[in-house]
């Protein structure tokens, strides 16, 4: 196997060279300043990873005062010194200091936040998915590249050796000639209830946090962790779990085609709410076929159960070709021959370094593993899927024009509206 700076080397130049020096970060030896905005959840554990990475948490950003005195504290433990704290994140853009930023907020505040960091100049590791329709995706990549910022995706399984190394296998010719391809996630999300809308948190300015999003009134089930099961603000499962698994399926295809035509022209499927009748408006049971023409690729969703997981594990990609077969997970990947009960080669994994990776690339001003375009892909790959869910029947769709030709209401989705006082930014 290749070592973990080859890897990284190889796959910093596979996405895309090299971007213009940023002078605050030119240093080898510089600890690059970072802020973060939200951190309850996922960011708390990737601004965690990156100080003990060698980064600086400069400032901390919540708009819930609750969520800043609680996960403060770990952070000055973390790395010795307190962030300074804020809730508006325009402060943080403004700040000259501030080499990075990593947005971790609910999906329907990542394109605003996203466009005006890369406006200010500044780096941006953006957690998954990049957005929340394709043309906020082609936003964010556009600017991206004419701001000529680091723009990394909180799809880690990009910086994990042993997932390149499968791709590398699925493409190699090895397996035969592959006709499947497939991704799932089994796990179990228990009733989160219908309780009554109310008043919203002291700590919290509620306005602000709904943003862009529709108004509406507080309910507790659209706030803290479980905005992600309202369309309003998240991407359904599709977009939470599935991204991380069907990413690595594109990093096959990429592989297998060179990276060229990477996005399906058919897509199909089903879903529903089969299992609990609560509040939650995404599907628990889904299945998803996309036809990229010699091959098809599948999305299977189970949120009722983690027992008997597909291939024996709950959260996995597999390519299936003529000749073998191969399991990726996030302990290694596995080759089934022909007639083998046992697999016939294993690798494990060494590790996910997503963080160690974006803050060198802030240093060397190379493209990182999961650049903006790299994740603007996957998260299309899963907003496909849900537009298929909404309209509910098959769709066709151009992978150049990135579009559904004359299916005016497929195309519909392809954006959005938002609350008049919360426009897309101008970049």
């Amino acid at each position: 196997m290749e070592s973990r700076r080859a890897f990284t080397v190889k796959a910093a130049l596979t996405a895309g060279g090299l971007l213009n020096l940023n002078p605050r970060a030119a240093g080898a030896n510089e600890k690059v300043s970072f802020a973060l905005i939200g951190g309850r959840n996922q960011g708390r554990g990737v601004a965690l990873r990156m100080i003990r990475e060698g980064g600086f948490l400069h400032t901390f950003c919540d708009i819930d005062e609750a969520i800043l005195a609680k996960v403060t504290p770990e952070f000055e433990k973390a790395q010795g010194r307190a962030p300074a704290t804020v809730k508006d994140f325009r402060r943080v853009l403004n700040d000259k200091s501030i080499d990075a930023v990593v947005i971790a907020t609910p999906d329907h505040w990542h394109t605003h936040m996203t466009l005006q960091a890369l406006r200010a100049g500044k780096d941006v590791y953006i957690e998954k998915p990049l957005s929340q329709t394709i043309q906020e995706g082609q936003m964010i990549r556009d600017a991206a590249r004419k701001y000529n910022r680091v723009c990394q995706v909180g799809t880690q399984r990009r910086s994990g050796e042993h997932f390149y190394a499968a791709a590398e296998y699925a493409a190699s010719g090895k397996l035969g000639k592959i006709c499947l391809i497939k991704a799932w996630m089994c796990q179990v999300r228990d009733s989160i209830g219908n309780p009554p809308d109310g008043k919203p948190p002291d700590t919290v300015d509620y306005d602000a946090w709904l943003g862009p999003a529709p108004e509406r009134p507080f309910n507790p089930n659209r706030f803290h962790y479980n905005w992600r099961f309202f369309w309003d603000y998240g991407n359904s499962e599709l977009g939470n779990q599935g991204i991380h698994l069907l990413d690595v399926a594109l990093l096959g295809i990429q592989k297998i085609r060179n990276q060229e035509k990477c996005l399906p022209t058919k897509i199909s499927g089903h879903g529903g709410i089969y299992w609990l009748k609560d509040a939650k408006e995404v599907p628990d049971t889904q299945v998803v076929n996309y036809d990229y023409g010699d091959f098809l690729l599948v999305w299977e969703l189970r949120s009722f159960a983690r027992h008997r997981p597909i291939e024996e594990t709950a959260a996995g990609t597999a390519f299936y070709g003529t000749d073998a077969t191969l399991v990726v997970d996030g302990s290694g990947w596995k080759v089934y021959g022909k007639g083998d009960k046992s697999p016939a080669k294993v690798e494990k994994s060494s590790g996910l370094h997503h963080e160690r990776n974006f803050l060198e690339c802030v240093k060397s001003r190379k493209r990182p593993n999961a650049d903006v375009e790299i994740g603007r892909l996957s998260t299309t790959i899963c907003h496909l899927g849900n537009i298929c869910y909404h309209v509910g029947r098959d769709l066709k769709f151009d992978p150049e024009a990135e579009n559904f030709g004359t299916d005016s209401v497929a195309n519909a989705y392809l954006a959005k509206q938002y609350r008049g006082k919360y426009p897309l930014p101008r970049v």
